[in-house]
């Protein structure tokens, strides 16, 4: 096994000292290209890797971001964490990752104390519950804390969600009935604000609202209740449903009662999972730019004066629009 490299080693290959070596390491801004360039040249040729543990007793930072996650089983928390991996190693960072029941204080704050002992720099709150937010509010951390739908992320939330309905009554629809996530999410919170928001600004009222967990098998739980309102006096001809994953499950629990999408009902998602496209049918969903969140999280929290660059800002809702909505 070859022995561990150091700064002294670096340093005598670069022919500078081990102060300069540091600064370079640091990113200190006061050192000529052409040294650098040597610096990073020896530590290439010899193998250096550069520790963390050590430079944080320089500089007070590990150069690493916690991430407290929540739910990562659903589609939106895990393709967070993967959106934060990346923008955190595009600036120079990594990530750490710490679980918790997002519905539980103490988990919380023990997530929270776990990420605090490996010396983050930060943390990014990923699935933000009410409870959670709170139990990390009351807690003196020390360090800052960035929500991924913050800065802005509320809104677009809610621009998304006013997007499905606005495409819908563009479609002729006029009795649009909605499944919403979970009360305690703030992501559902929202969604619904926005469905809210549109539905008064075309002179609507909701037709209908169902509520599930974000699941799959929750959405198929209600295919039921949602077939005996199709049969009413006056049925929604339309539903907006708060994930896609929900809305994959309502589509299969209306297939086997006998309702067929969009014949019968049209249906809208939202995140723009992966499968959406291959449902059957091909589902209509909202796409948040969830990498543009992932870098504005970062860049916060890397920038102490919180100035987020023009590249971090993330992009607008869009709307997907595939084979699951038909006209009136």
């Amino acid at each position: 096994m070859r022995a561990r490299v150091g700064v002294r080693e670096v340093a005598a290959a670069a022919g500078v000292s081990t102060q300069t070596v540091s600064r370079v390491i640091n990113d200190h801004p006061h050192i000529r290209p052409e040294t650098r360039g040597r610096v990073l040249a020896a530590m290439a040729s010899l193998g250096y890797r550069v520790n963390n543990a050590a430079r944080a007793l320089g500089t007070a930072t590990t150069r690493t971001i916690g991430v407290l996650a929540t739910d990562t089983d659903l589609f939106g928390p895990a393709a967070g964490i993967a959106a934060l991996e990346r923008a955190a190693r595009s600036a120079g960072r990594w990530i750490a990752t710490a679980y918790a029941d997002g519905t539980d204080a103490a988990s919380v704050t023990a997530a929270s104390e776990h990420l605090l002992a490996q010396g983050v720099d930060g943390i990014v709150v990923v699935a933000p519950h009410m409870t959670a937010l709170a139990a990390l509010a009351s807690a003196e951390l020390g360090v800052p804390v960035s929500p991924l739908h913050a800065g802005g992320g509320a809104a677009r939330q809610r621009d998304g969600a006013a997007l499905a309905v606005d495409h819908l009554v563009d479609r002729g629809h006029r009795r649009i009935a909605r499944l919403s996530g979970p009360a305690e999410w703030l992501e559902a919170v929202a969604r619904d604000s926005g469905i809210d928001a549109a539905l008064s600004r075309h002179g609507l009222t909701g037709a209908a609202q169902w509520r599930g967990d974000w699941s799959a098998a929750s959405g198929a739980a209600l295919a039921g209740e949602m077939t005996a309102a199709l049969r009413a006096a006056e049925p929604p001809t339309a539903v907006v449903v708060a994930n896609d994953q929900m809305a994959l499950g309502l589509m299969a629990g209306l297939a086997a009662t006998g309702v067929t999408v969009p014949d019968d009902v049209s249906v809208v998602g939202f995140d723009d999972n992966p499968d959406a496209a291959y449902y059957r049918p091909a589902l209509t969903t909202v796409r948040l730019d969830i990498a543009g969140e992932a870098r504005r999280c970062i860049a916060e929290l890397v920038d102490a004066t919180g100035e987020i660059p023009d590249t971090a800002v993330p992009g607008p809702p869009r709307l997907i629009e595939r084979s699951s909505v038909r006209s009136r």
